[in-house]
């Protein structure tokens, strides 16, 4: 059968089929060993062909429009003859269903665009099952010809994190006029961004977004850049209006220039992979941890006898992880 040769996908997806790519994306996320088998079959045979589009990760505080602004950016780039693929990371998708698909719903125009593709990040699973689906889609997106790659966060915490470390630019979306202008945002997603846009910047709210402006670059100017080469601006736009939509993709196409040019995007690919790497080693490693017949064997009496107050954690950890040992 036809979809059990991973040659059957590796020839869609460089051709740019986009049912091929979808079944590929499916492939990707299922938990079935032999699918996920294939899979990675696909992603190495593809891995030569990736490493070409432009790697843009988006966040943004809530309310802050961050579908209107990602359909208008998406549809500014579109125009331009540009392909553009919208993944998402939620890992809040576990608890509450998500927003993914309600996003993707509000992208009207951008979903249906020819150049354009949008996938939710899979419901289920935990932040590192659902980034490690992002990281691999992100791949085939490239190998399938976009040049294009958003990958958004709709989560929150620990999610911004992950998503920068896959992106070659990072953009954190703003809102003025909310008190405090720092409030709802940590130092730690500031020290990520690459740039801080102030969004909804029109009608009566374009004073305020100036003013948020200054005091983000007034915060920005405070921590320590990344890169030698770059220090992240402060923009103001609108999504609504479409203004200050082109000066971002400017600053976007600055950024990899420069970076480029220095050798510090290669080595920032270089570095993210290795680290992806060990992300991966972490998560096989307690994936094997929970599938061990003995430890599954003895977990529940183990965890029992720390909660009575019988057994310490160091021990009961120790005790489980011995398990592995023996059965070698």
């Amino acid at each position: 059968m036809a979809e059990k040769d991973p040659q059957f996908y590796i020839d869609g997806v460089l051709a740019g089929n986009r049912r091929i790519l979808a079944k590929t994306i499916t492939l990707i996320e299922s938990a079935h060993p032999a699918h996920r088998q294939l899979g990675r079959t696909i992603v190495d045979a593809l891995l030569p062909e990736t490493g070409k589009a432009v790697r843009l990760g988006i966040t943004g505080v809530p309310g802050v429009g961050k579908s209107t602004f990602i359909e208008s950016f998406g549809m500014m780039l579109v125009e331009r003859g540009l392909q553009v693929a919208v993944l998402a990371v939620d890992p809040s998708s576990t608890r509450s269903g998500g927003s993914v698909m309600a996003d993707k719903t509000r992208m009207e125009r951008l979903s249906v665009a020819p150049k354009a593709f949008i996938r939710p990040s899979p419901s289920g699973g935990t932040l590192g099952g659902v980034a490690r689906m992002t990281r691999e889609t992100l791949l085939v997106c490239e190998a399938a010809g976009f040049d294009v790659v958003v990958v958004e966060t709709v989560g929150v915490g620990q999610s911004e994190t992950t998503v920068a470390s896959m992106v070659d630019f990072f953009l954190v979306l703003m809102l003025a006029g909310a008190g405090d202008e720092l409030q709802g945002i940590k130092k730690g997603v500031l020290e990520l961004a690459d740039a801080v846009t102030i969004n909804k910047a029109d009608g009566d709210n374009v004073e305020k977004a100036e003013k948020a402006r200054r005091s983000y670059a007034m915060a920005l100017h405070l921590l320590n850049p990344a890169s030698p080469t770059w220090s992240p601006p402060v923009l103001t736009c609108s999504a609504l209006t479409q203004s200050g939509i082109d000066q971002i993709w400017e600053t976007v196409q600055d950024h990899r220039r420069r970076l480029s040019a220095t050798g510090e995007l290669a080595q920032k690919r270089r570095q993210q992979a290795v680290a992806w790497m060990w992300a991966r080693i972490e998560d096989g490693l307690k994936e094997r941890f929970f599938n061990h017949p003995d430890v599954h064997a003895r977990l529940k009496e183990v965890r029992a006898a720390v909660e009575r107050g019988e057994q310490s954690p160091t021990a009961g950890a120790e005790q489980l992880l011995f398990l592995l040992d023996n059965n070698r």
